[in-house]
């Protein structure tokens, strides 16, 4: 009886949340928040159609932090920051040194471009509808009230990562290793067919 009582009680708060908070009149915050997500997917776009290899790195930093400033929109500050140190600052740094190491060229680079555009962006398009779709169905009835308590913070962020997501996290330390480790061998590479002419 207890289950049946909060459900019930889950949906009438969802549904008044839903009366109050309608989709005609948004608030300075939704219209902030659509704002930099259109920014977001401008830059993400412009990301992987650039055929400069330096510029499609910048303009991956703008969409990371694009989405830094989404986070903290959603009162999610300690996620935010984490955005901002580890992908702005160090994997968009590895990125650029993957590029110096390997010697990459640094204007327009056909090579950038491999001809199975019309394909790729058919999978792209599949697969942002697929998100969108599960997204949707998962949070149909949930509202985030920006005004309660924290869900962002250290204390409840580290709680959820370190008993639900140690592995995914641990998988994504070892990618990280494994591109920097793939960087320094083909910068060697490099190095020695250099030596040999």
């Amino acid at each position: 009886m207890t289950g049946i009582g909060t459900g019930a009680g889950t949906g009438a708060t969802a549904l008044a949340a839903a009366q109050t908070h309608g989709f005609l009149s948004p608030s300075g915050g939704e219209v902030v928040f659509l704002l930099v997500g259109v920014v977001t997917l401008g830059a993400a776009l412009v990301t992987v159609t650039t055929k400069q290899l330096v510029h499609a790195a910048l303009w991956l930093v703008v969409a990371l932090g694009g989405l830094a400033v989404e986070y903290l929109l959603l009162s999610a500050e300690f996620i935010a920051w984490v955005q901002v140190l580890i992908y702005v600052g160090s994997v968009v740094v590895l990125l650029l040194f993957g590029l110096m190491l390997t010697r990459a060229p640094i204007g327009r680079s056909p090579d950038a471009d491999s001809g199975n555009r019309w394909a790729a962006l058919a999978v792209a398009v599949a697969a942002a509808a697929s998100l969108v779709w599960v997204v949707v169905d998962a949070f149909r009835t949930t509202w985030i009230d920006l005004r309660g308590s924290p869900q962002g913070s250290t204390e409840v962020t580290g709680e959820i990562l370190f008993r639900h997501w140690v592995l995914p996290f641990e998988a994504l330390s070892v990618l990280l290793l494994a591109a920097l480790v793939g960087a320094i061998v083909l910068s060697r590479k490099g190095n020695r067919e250099g030596e040999q002419r």
